[in-house]
């Protein structure tokens, strides 16, 4: 849930990972108050605009984040409790100190918690040094390591204000391009259409594309994927700037099994991992593990 801004123009922004997220009424039951609870903030907003070769569902709704996907996360963020909140924190080692763990990361001195929950990608936990890599027993291990992901790339290319896309859609699944998945002229998608603002193009790669040429030289991958770009979109103007995001972990193809959501692997104090490789990659998918861990740290407490 990432949205990067344009170096020129921070207003200028394309949503380099997920698109929109999606209701399925069928299955929404508690979840469908944090739709409604984001759709009457402003965070989320149905996704009104054409999109070509879409597998609708019957009677769900998709959503679009009129600031950018990654308003979601800041909005939740802002709702924690008055929480500090850190980025761009590296953690390298987990380990058990006087009843309390110790999280070493690249930079700076190692801190001590009462209770750590893990939301990265599964592979990156098993990375992990320290206490850590004895604590997780063999079962856990077996199911930690059995999760796989896709990967793949994402390009964005910002222009300057008052160019213009033509086409008729807002984004586009292709069909039969060794390389190309998809493409959203990302502010149309998002509705948002001012001549003061350039607009901003998202191309997706393809799973296989992505795992082909995933430790490739990214100015490689870059210049190909714009030449597969320029067979499926001939008439795209020069961009002012362009960002190749590689995705090494995309969406998961296999979650851990047996795991509701989370997986504990120390009680005392608690240590306990979360996120759509408990589940799935989608919006649901991380609200069920979201539930899922808190109310296992609720009980802890």
């Amino acid at each position: 849930m990432s949205t990067t801004r344009s170096p020129w123009d921070a207003a200028c922004t394309a949503d380099l990972g997920a698109q929109y997220v999606t209701l399925d009424p069928e299955h929404a039951g508690p979840r469908l108050s944090f739709y409604e609870e984001l759709v009457s903030h402003g965070i989320l907003k149905p996704l009104t605009g054409p999109v070509e070769g879409m597998v609708v569902k019957e009677g769900s709704c998709n959503y679009v984040a009129p600031q950018g996907i990654s308003s979601v996360v800041k909005y939740y963020l802002k709702q924690s409790a008055g929480a500090d909140i850190f980025y761009e924190q590296h953690v390298t080692h987990i380990s058990l100190r006087d009843g309390k763990w110790e999280v070493s990361r690249k930079t700076g001195p190692p801190e001590q918690f009462d209770i750590v929950i893990l939301t990265m990608p599964v592979p990156q936990i098993l990375q992990l040094q320290g206490d850590i890599v004895n604590i997780i027993n063999e079962t856990q291990k077996q199911q930690l390591e059995s999760v796989s992901y896709s990967s793949r790339y994402a390009l964005g290319l910002f222009y300057e204000a008052g160019t213009r896309i033509e086409v008729p859609w807002a984004a586009q699944y292709i069909t039969g391009n060794p390389c190309i998945r998809f493409i959203s002229i990302d502010n149309k998608k998002r509705n948002i259409e001012s001549p003061e603002i350039g607009p901003s193009v998202v191309v997706h790669t393809t799973v296989t594309f992505g795992s082909k040429y995933l430790d490739s030289d990214p100015a490689e991958v870059q210049q190909l994927i714009l030449s597969h770009l320029e067979q499926v979109l001939p008439s795209l103007p020069q961009p002012a700037s362009i960002k190749c995001q590689k995705w090494r972990y995309s969406q998961v193809i296999k979650a851990a099994p047996n795991c509701l959501g989370q997986m504990i692997l120390h009680t005392q104090p608690l240590l306990i991992c979360g996120g759509d490789g408990f589940t799935r990659s989608d919006f649901d998918g991380c609200i069920d593990s979201a539930m899922s861990v808190a109310e296992a740290v609720k009980s802890h407490l």
